[in-house]
């Protein structure tokens, strides 16, 4: 079967550059949802949580109780809980989905500053903040999403904007209810190594830490550490004599003979099918025809290959993200940890 590495020194390396920006390991929340973007949600919290960090980000419930016992605080991002806990917070996205949390949850109010996703609108705070006082739930924390902080558009500095009055606000509504003090957090990768002074209360830290941010030169120019390398091992080997094809669809046929492996790899294990007929591995390996459920085939004769250790590469080849290439990776692949 394929197995991933996991490169702990690189995880390491890409988390001393973060924590330089935010100026302290514990103002990063690494992201983990979606099994920690294809990494291994175990391997990688249990990674993150030897570096010294304290806090996660995930999207349901079900990866947070999996995790609860390396952190001091979770978020998770896109659930509702039957019952409270004292050290995983949730988040509201929708004025109508108050009233369904448990009473004295501990919740963090998302609001929209101009992604159109998730969370209230601005004109909606008032209300939110009186129906959270009137479910009794415990506000840990505002926060919004930049849809475009890796982008010269212009609409990042217009959320961060709007954001700057969504605190203004809060800090009065606050005051008015007589809560504590709560935090507030709108930066992700992009928007972290965009700011040159970072000053809010925690990062919300994913692909950055993976080490795949990819970001205008002129916005970023730290080169990060991919963590991830992925081997696939030999089934059979055979000579494709010229004018023979290989694969479905007979998509690919040899110009001359050539010596073809067939590995054990395919996209019903997460190598996508659009990599077929024109893929290449960092040391050259030419793949050749569709890629298959299981199996892909190469030019190559060696027992194991590595198909990739930097998504981005694969995302070029396949014309898409490497959020989507890593996310792609199926859990039932093997992860193993390696210090280099």
């Amino acid at each position: 079967m394929a197995y991933i590495i996991l490169d702990k020194n690189n995880f390491f390396y890409n988390l001393d550059i973060v924590a330089h920006k935010t100026k302290s390991k514990d103002k990063i929340a690494i992201v983990l949802k979606d099994n920690a973007y294809g990494h291994g949600l175990l391997e990688m919290a249990g990674m993150a949580q030897e570096y010294g960090l304290k806090q996660a980000v995930v999207q349901y419930k079900q990866e947070a109780k999996k995790i609860k016992h390396l952190f001091e605080h979770i978020l998770v991002l896109a659930d509702i809980p039957q019952k409270k806990s004292k050290t995983i917070s949730y988040t509201i996205n929708s004025l109508d989905s108050i009233k369904k949390f448990p009473k004295g949850c501990l919740v963090e109010l998302k609001v929209n500053t101009g992604m159109n996703r998730n969370g209230i609108e601005m004109e909606q705070l008032s209300e939110a903040f009186r129906l959270i006082d009137t479910h009794r739930l415990k506000l840990r924390g505002v926060f919004t999403h930049h849809g475009c902080a890796d982008e010269l558009d212009g609409n990042y500095e217009k959320q961060t904007k709007r954001f700057l009055a969504v605190k203004k606000e809060v800090k009065e509504l606050i005051k008015s209810y007589g809560w504590k003090k709560i935090r507030f957090h709108s930066a992700n990768s992009a928007t972290l190594f965009r700011e040159k002074d970072f000053d809010e209360d925690i990062a919300r830290i994913g692909i950055a830490a993976y080490g795949c941010l990819e970001m205008p030169k002129e916005l970023c120019k730290v080169e990060l550490k991919p963590v991830l390398a992925l081997y696939a091992q030999k089934n059979s080997t055979r000579i494709v004599k010229k004018g023979q094809s290989v694969g479905y669809g007979a998509s690919f046929t040899a110009k001359s003979d050539v010596v073809v492996s067939n590995y054990n790899f395919g996209y019903g294990d997460g190598f996508l099918r659009s990599c077929s007929n024109s893929y290449q591995t960092p040391q050259g390996v030419q793949i050749v025809g569709r890629v298959s459920m299981d199996n892909s085939s190469f030019i190559s004769d060696a027992d194991e290959l590595l198909i990739f250790d930097d998504a981005k590469d694969v995302a070029k080849f396949a014309g898409t993200i490497s959020y989507e290439v890593l996310t792609s990776l199926k859990p039932h692949l093997k992860r193993k940890v390696a210090v280099f």
